[in-house]
C-alpha cells in the first residue's frame, strides 16, 4: 500500500501519524499520508527559513528560468497529474487534465515575474533628490488548500511567491496528497534549490501548526467559509498577512430572451462537473419570467442524459463524490428540500456501484429560507429558484450570504451591463457558467466568500507575497577644496519640496 511522506528540504520525510487515503469510485482504501504536528511543522517552517536566505537574493532572470522549466514539466506529466488526481478525488480524467492546464497557466504568468516587479522611479522630486520604489520578498508563505483541486489551487499560489523570492509550505489535504508531491519533484528537476518548495501533510492540527507559527509570514487559504473565517481570525491575530477564501452560492441567471438550450447545456455543465464539488459550480438556476419552464425541462433531459461512472471510464462524464461522508450530507441536502416543498424533478439517488456515487439531482420550486438553499451543498445538486423580473434576480443574489461567482444567460447588452455592475459578487460572466478569471487577472469572491483585502493570482497575487519599499535619495557633490558644498542647507523645519 502507498505511503505518502512529506516532502522537506528537497527529501520525502516521515511522520508518527498517519491517515487512510480512499478512491472515492470503489470506497477501497488505497494508501495512506502521513500528519504532520508540530515537530513537522518546525522542521518545514526551519527549512523554509534557511532556504529564503539564499533564494531571496537570486536573480529575476534565474527565478524566472526556473518557472519556465517548471511548465514545460508540468506540460509533459499532465497526463500523470491527472491520473494522481482522478485516483484520489474521482474526477473524470478530461476533467483533472483541464484543471493541471489551468493551473499552469498561473505558472506561465509568474515567468514573466521580472516585468510584473519593476518598479517606479522618479527623478528630481526635489532639487537633486530622486525618489523610487521596489518590492520585496515577504519570507515564508504557507498554503492551506482544498481536496476539490489537487493541483490548481495551490498552483494560484506557490509558483508566484516562489517567483516573488519567497520560500513556501503547502498543506494539501489529506485526501488528496499525492499530486502535491510529484509537483515538488517536478520542482526540483526544474531546478528549484532545496527548501524553497516544501509539502506538509495533516489535518486541521497541521493548518493551525501553520497559521499561528511564528516563521510563517504569510497565509493563503482556500476552503469553506467557516474554516476561512477562523483561518483569517487567527492568522491576523498571530501577525501575518492573510487571504482566505470561503465557500459559495453561485447563481446563474436566465433571462427570457436568452438562448435557452445554451444556457442549460453550460448550466447543466457547471452545475454536475466535477460532481458539483467546485466553488465556482452553479448550484442555483434562477429562471426569469417565462423563462422558467422550459429552462426546467431542458435542464432535466441534460441532467437524466449525463454518464455517472469511475473517472478511469472514458464514457463517464461524472465522477464520485469524495467520501461517504459528503455522499451522506448531500443526499440530506436532498431530501430536506423535498420535505420543505421542494420538487424533486431529477431524482440521482441510487447511482450504481460501489464508490460514493450520487447522479444528478435537479430541484425546482425551492425557497431562499430553504437549508439547501442557505448553505453550500458541494454536490451534484442543481437548486431552480424563479423571478418575475432581472431586478428581482440581482436583489435574490445581493440579499445571499456569499459572492464569489455568478453569471447571466441574454441576448441584451443592456441587461448585462446592468446586472455586472449592480450584482454584489467578485466573479462575473455572461453567458459564461464559471467566470473564473484568466491567470494574469486575479479569482476571488466578495461578503463571506473572502476574508482579507486581497485576491489570489495575477498582479493582486504579487502584490500580496511581497511589500513595498519607497526609498528618496540625495547623492550631493562632494565637497571643494575650500570646504564649500553643494548641499543645501539643513533645517528643523518639516522638510517640503523646493
Amino acid at each position: 500500500m502507498r505511503s505518502i511522506q512529506h516532502w522537506i528540504g528537497g527529501v520525502p520525510v516521515g511522520g508518527s501519524t498517519s491517515a487512510a487515503v480512499h478512491d472515492p469510485a470503489t470506497g477501497r482504501r488505497s494508501g495512506e499520508v502521513v500528519l504532520g504536528r508540530r515537530a513537522e511543522a518546525d522542521l518545514a517552517v526551519g527549512t523554509a527559513a534557511r532556504a529564503f536566505e539564499s533564494w531571496s537574493e537570486v536573480s529575476l532572470s534565474r527565478r524566472a528560468q526556473i518557472m519556465f522549466a517548471l511548465r514545460d514539466l508540468l506540460a509533459r506529466h499532465e497526463d500523470e497529474l491527472a491520473r494522481l488526481v482522478t485516483a484520489e478525488h474521482g474526477k473524470v480524467l478530461d476533467d483533472a487534465r483541464g484543471e493541471v492546464v489551468r493551473g499552469r497557466e498561473v505558472v506561465e504568468f509568474a515567468c514573466g515575474i521580472a516585468q510584473v516587479l519593476k518598479g517606479e522611479y522618479s527623478d528630481q522630486v526635489s532639487t537633486g533628490v530622486d525618489a523610487f520604489s521596489f518590492r520585496q520578498p515577504l519570507g515564508v508563505c504557507a498554503g492551506i488548500v482544498p481536496f476539490n483541486f489537487p493541483v490548481m489551487v495551490p498552483l494560484w499560489m506557490h509558483p508566484i511567491a516562489i517567483a516573488c523570492g519567497n520560500t513556501f509550505v503547502l498543506k494539501p489535504s489529506e485526501r488528496v496528497p499525492s499530486a502535491s508531491n510529484l509537483v515538488a519533484e517536478l520542482y526540483a528537476q526544474a531546478g528549484l534549490p532545496d527548501g524553497v518548495f516544501n509539502v506538509l501533510h495533516g489535518d486541521r492540527e497541521t493548518a493551525d501548526a501553520l497559521i499561528t507559527h511564528p516563521g510563517v509570514a504569510a497565509v493563503s487559504f482556500v476552503g469553506s467559509t467557516p474554516v476561512a473565517r477562523h483561518v483569517h481570525e487567527a492568522a491576523s491575530t498571530a501577525g501575518k498577512r492573510v487571504q482566505a477564501l470561503g465557500g459559495a452560492k453561485n447563481h446563474a441567471v436566465v433571462l427570457p430572451d436568452a438562448d435557452l438550450d445554451l444556457a442549460a447545456d453550460q448550466i447543466t455543465a457547471a452545475a454536475y462537473g466535477s460532481a458539483g464539488q467546485r466553488c465556482m459550480a452553479v448550484s442555483v438556476a434562477v429562471a426569469v419570467g417565462s423563462a422558467a419552464d422550459p429552462l426546467v425541462e431542458r435542464l432535466a433531459d441534460r441532467a437524466r442524459a449525463i454518464r455517472v461512472g469511475p473517472g478511469t471510464d472514458p464514457a463517464s462524464e461524472m465522477g464520485p463524490l469524495i467520501s461517504e461522508a459528503a455522499l451522506e450530507r448531500v443526499t440530506g441536502h436532498v431530501e430536506d428540500a423535498e420535505r420543505a416543498g421542494a420538487k424533486l424533478v431529477v431524482d440521482g439517488r441510487g447511482a450504481p456501484g460501489p464508490g460514493f456515487f450520487l447522479g444528478p439531482c435537479l430541484l425546482d420550486g425551492v425557497a431562499t429560507g430553504m437549508a439547501a438553499y442557505q448553505e453550500e451543498i458541494f454536490g451534484p445538486v442543481l437548486l431552480v429558484l424563479r423571478a418575475e423580473t432581472l431586478d428581482e434576480a440581482i436583489a435574490l443574489i445581493n440579499a445571499n450570504p456569499y459572492g464569489n461567482g455568478t453569471a447571466l444567460f441574454t441576448s441584451s447588452g443592456e441587461a448585462a451591463r446592468r446586472f455586472q455592475r449592480a450584482v454584489h459578487v467578485g466573479m462575473i460572466g455572461v453567458n459564461v457558467p464559471i467566470p473564473v478569471p484568466m491567470a494574469f487577472y486575479s479569482f476571488g469572491g466578495w461578503k463571506s466568500s473572502l476574508f482579507g483585502d486581497t485576491h489570489v493570482h495575477g498582479a493582486e497575487g504579487v502584490r500580496f507575497y511581497t511589500r513595498a519599499k519607497a526609498v528618496t535619495s540625495r547623492w550631493p557633490a562632494p565637497a571643494v577644496a575650500d570646504g564649500t558644498s553643494s548641499s543645501p542647507p539643513s533645517s528643523m523645519a518639516f522638510p517640503t519640496a523646493r
